[in-house]
């Protein structure tokens, strides 16, 4: 462990597992200030959390669990007919097993959900009803942060629905991550179209936007911002995409200059990190960014892991008596082993982000 990441550790002594209120703000501002960001992973089951927490705890990081809408409902069964119920149902669901377990892994974990566009706010509406009775029986509320993606609407629109759901979230310890700007690509069935050789100049978050957004909204409670300099969800042809940080640099100096509050005032958030160049990794983590999704990549890791496995053992996933032995292929296609080849790929994955992102061996969990 570093200097710097012991120093961290020891001033901040969080209690591990999930990170609420005022302890998720330390965390944040504590990547922010001393210039590491964590890896954000979308989870779809106990599989992909379990390995993404076995992961932070191998690589003594803090890490950040989300849920897309997508993830929620499958989390709580396919099968449920009432899909609006089942990404709240689902989601709450995850939330409690993160609960339960996340402190047992010795980390700080961030529990999140991901991308809600208009459409998708009464989901949120009802995970902070879930949290509302969460508080009453914990004191604690089931999420640290919720965002909502209303990039593709009108800048005051998106400013005004978002204070309405802060004045909500705040009291019970909840912070909120917004848009500016859109992310290219598709999450989860939310997203926008990247044009082949278009000038894509939406791609760009523009200061004076976060500025406005940053005054309206910082004064409700804790926000964090993906501004948006020109980065997609997924992995695209090299050429297709130009990520250009000094964006988020521009945006701090521009808060900072409005505001007084030191250098880098804002806590970024870095959207459709997989596949993305080192070089902009560091420049994007050096100017404040503290969070960076990577789903994509989790994914691949995991599906690779598992086809390989599959292709490996081929005669045991068609056959439960193998013809070339005579012999039972029952401990081979076991869900409990080609399962954990799968979470060894996200664990393995995750090890190469804590260390791209600077994060490896700074938590800021106290030894319990």
């Amino acid at each position: 462990m570093t200097d710097t990441a012991t120093t961290a550790s020891a001033r901040l002594g969080l209690r591990p597992g999930v990170v609420t209120g005022a302890d998720y703000r330390r965390l944040v501002e504590t990547c922010r200030d001393e210039g590491y960001a964590l890896p954000a992973v979308n989870v779809v089951g106990t599989d992909s959390i379990n390995a993404v927490l076995e992961a932070a705890a191998r690589n003594r990081a803090d890490v950040i669990i989300q849920l897309s809408n997508g993830g929620a409902r499958f989390y709580a069964g396919e099968g449920m007919e009432d899909a609006a119920r089942a990404r709240v149902l689902g989601a709450v669901a995850a939330a409690r097993h993160v609960h339960t377990v996340a402190a047992a892994y010795g980390v700080c974990v961030i529990l999140h959900t991901d991308h809600a566009d208009r459409k998708l706010l009464p989901w949120i509406s009802g995970l902070i009803d879930a949290s509302e009775e969460a508080v009453k029986e914990t004191g604690q509320p089931l999420f640290s942060s919720h965002m909502i993606d209303l990039s593709a609407e009108p800048l005051e629109d998106n400013i005004a629905e978002c204070a309405a759901f802060l004045r909500r979230m705040a009291p019970l310890g909840i912070g909120l991550e917004i848009e500016l700007g859109v992310t290219g690509g598709e999450e989860d069935g939310i997203g926008h179209d990247l044009d082949d050789g278009a000038d894509n100049a939406h791609l760009y978050t523009q200061p004076e936007d976060v500025l406005k957004a940053y005054e309206a909204l910082s004064p409700l409670g804790f926000v964090t911002i993906a501004a948006s300099f020109g980065n997609v969800h997924g992995v695209y042809a090299p050429g297709n995409v130009r990520l250009r940080p000094e964006i988020l640099r521009n945006s701090q100096a521009a808060v900072a200059a409005a505001t007084g509050r030191g250098d880098k005032p804002l806590a970024l958030v870095f959207h459709g990190g997989s596949g993305s160049e080192q070089a902009k990794i560091t420049e994007a983590v050096s100017y404040g960014v503290f969070k960076m999704n990577i789903d994509t990549d989790i994914q691949f890791a995991f599906a690779s892991s598992v086809g390989r496995y599959v292709h490996e053992h081929a005669e045991a996933f068609s056959h439960q008596i193998a013809p070339s032995t005579g012999k039972p292929t029952k401990k081979l296609y076991d869900p409990r082993k080609w399962l954990r080849v799968g979470e060894m790929g996200i664990v393995e994955r995750l090890e190469r982000s804590f260390a791209d992102l600077g994060a490896t061996g700074r938590t800021v969990a106290r030894v319990v």
